[in-house]
């Protein structure tokens, strides 16, 4: 598909003038984004999810109470819940927040392929909201782009504009919500099933639910801070580095004062670490490994047991596929023409171009795939770590 098609969930943009004049720029509403869409999971199946070990799940009720039992405006609990937390819930103001749905249920995970446009290592996760009527987290800012899809039910979306940082927040409870919040004009809107909301970093807005249940997709979008991308660089490439490479200061004057640190000196050591730092080819090793480490590592299950090359062979040239794991991430870096780097879960394997290439996108994992080089033995190590699995039909005619 060409970058200039028009595309009906961006309200008949294509995806350059969409890229060119609102992402990271400004918010887009579009009605009928998803006309046909039916909200992926029940209300109930959402709390089921809630319940589960492990699975990220945040309630907030509007009118809470504090740990002595006082009212207070806002209150965040953390999952795993139970049957008896929703029982005692109000029939109004209050959300389940479930992150990272997309990682267990796999048509959530179906929805990503419409966000194709974009680079699929720049998505993070599908978080899926529900709130009876007056449910909301309050007016917040976040600091990542996101596509908010209503599933069912209707949600008043109203925007303030471009925050500052530092703007002031309630203390005292696990949200950030913004103590002032104005609406800016015609920033106003209820949404229906099937519309979406596209908003930037840094913009506030407040979304409350209308007359009656409401489910709604965050479509959420990874990137890096500047602090974290400081750090993980310097602590990837401080394990490549030799002790040798050291501060020198071969051929300096005489200093004027034998406790100042000097021009010099200083300048001696900063060219030490921009030399270091400046590597793009280590640079882009680190950056695949980082923008596909997973969300949450557990989620990956290893085999207890090495798979035999030879038989993953035989079962893929007998019809069979894998599949990619839920909550798995793939991107890929040529290295030459026909070399590349494949980056899985954050780590980087090398391999054929054309085998990474298929791999980081949506093609199917079949025989077709042992014409590559190495691919058997490659595609076995990544079933051994979790990044792949076999169908759970065919693991249940195997067995």
């Amino acid at each position: 598909m060409s970058a200039d098609t028009p595309l009906p969930m961006l309200g008949g943009l294509s995806a350059a003038d969409f890229l060119g004049q609102y992402w990271q720029r400004k918010p887009l509403l579009i009605r009928g984004a998803f006309p046909d869409l039916e909200s992926p999971l029940s209300p109930d199946e959402l709390a089921g999810l809630a319940c589960e070990e492990g699975i990220e799940a945040r309630l907030v009720e509007e009118h809470g109470r504090d740990n002595q039992g006082s009212p207070k405006p806002w209150q965040v609990s953390h999952g795993p819940f139970d049957e008896a937390t929703f029982a005692r819930l109000p029939e109004r103001d209050w959300t389940l927040l479930v992150q990272a749905v997309d990682h267990y249920v796999p048509v959530v995970a179906d929805l990503l392929e419409a966000f194709s446009f974009l680079p699929r290592w720049r998505l993070d996760d599908i978080m899926i909201s529900y709130a009876p009527p007056g449910g909301s987290v309050g007016p917040h800012v976040d600091q990542y782009d996101v596509f908010l899809l209503q599933a069912s039910g209707q949600r008043r979306w109203q925007l303030g504009g471009a925050v500052d940082e530092d703007a002031p927040i309630i203390d005292g409870i696990d949200l950030r919500i913004l103590e002032h919040f104005e609406v800016m004009p015609d920033q106003d809107w209820v949404l229906e099933p099937g519309d979406m909301l596209y908003l930037p970093p840094g913009h506030a807005h407040h979304g409350v639910s209308q007359s009656e249940d409401c489910m709604t997709l965050s479509v959420g979008f990874r990137a890096l801070s500047a602090d974290e991308s400081v750090t993980s660089f310097a602590d990837y490439m401080g394990e490549t580095l030799p002790a040798s490479l050291r501060y020198s200061d071969a051929g300096m004057t005489p200093p004027t004062d034998p406790g100042e640190l000097n021009d010099e000196a200083l300048e001696r050591m900063r060219r030490l670490i921009l030399d270091t730092l400046d590597d793009p080819a280590q640079l882009a090793q680190w950056f695949g490994r980082a923008m596909t480490q997973p969300k949450y590592v557990d989620q990956l299950v290893p085999q207890e047991e090495p798979t035999p090359v030879d038989e993953l062979a035989a079962e893929l040239e007998a019809g069979g596929h894998l599949e990619r794991t839920l909550g798995s991430r793939f991107a890929w870096r040529a290295l030459d023409d026909t070399q590349a780097t494949l980056f899985v879960d954050g780590d980087g394997l090398p391999c054929e171009m054309g085998l990474a290439r298929a791999l980081a996108s949506q093609a199917s994992i079949d025989a077709e795939l042992l014409a590559y080089p190495g691919a058997a033995s490659l595609l076995a190590g990544l079933l051994d770590r979790g990044s792949l699995s076999w169908p759970a039909d065919e693991m249940e005619d195997d067995a």
